[in-house]
């Protein structure tokens, strides 16, 4: 019964956390803390804290936390498929009609005329975090550790786009040259 109602607990989770992980939040908290009692606000409060420490979805994350929790193991494995199955099925779905029509002109002109826009929203997210690193606190006067941060970035975006160097090792090198410069400038 319990497999049962943690799956089905986390079903609704998946199904209706559209928005992403900081979306899903309120819907396990409804499901682990006031349907089901089966966590207290704190213990909750520290299931948020792991879910978002490790890696993956936060939502599936809780799923797993809560149902090895509950029900050991096999309470992990149900939990956490009742999370992913709505993904599981939209997404195959999904793929299933654009295969089907991928060659019809109607499908390629709305998936050509999206592309700019998902590159103007993930534009915009790096913007905005660019901002929030070179002016911090809406000063639009960079400091010296402000200029560090813009020359890294400059640096990273020439390595990826004219050298073509590999995104994790610049990620790592990026890393370490602030740690470096951090510490000298302490």
């Amino acid at each position: 019964m319990i497999y049962l109602q943690l799956f089905l607990s986390f079903l609704q989770v998946g199904m209706f956390s559209v928005g992403g992980g900081y979306a899903a939040i309120p819907l396990i908290q409804e499901q682990v803390v006031s349907g089901h009692a089966w966590l207290t606000m704190g213990e909750f409060t520290d299931l948020v804290t792991l879910a978002e420490m490790t890696p993956g979805p936060i939502a599936v994350n809780s799923a797993t936390f809560v149902g090895i929790r509950i029900a050991g193991p096999l309470g992990a494995l149900i939990a956490t498929l009742g999370c992913i199955t709505p993904s599981l099925f939209i997404v195959s779905l999904l793929a299933y009609i654009y295969y089907r029509y991928k060659s019809v002109s109607v499908l390629q002109s709305i998936l050509s005329s999206l592309r700019p826009a998902v590159v103007a929203l993930i534009a915009g997210a790096g913007l905005s975090i660019l901002k929030q690193v070179a002016f911090p606190g809406n000063s639009f006067v960079l400091s010296s550790v402000n200029w560090i941060g813009v020359l890294i970035f400059a640096a990273a975006f020439v390595a990826l786009r004219k050298f073509k160097t590999n995104p994790i090792l610049t990620m790592l090198c990026c890393g370490a040259a602030n740690l470096v410069i951090g510490l000298l400038l302490r």
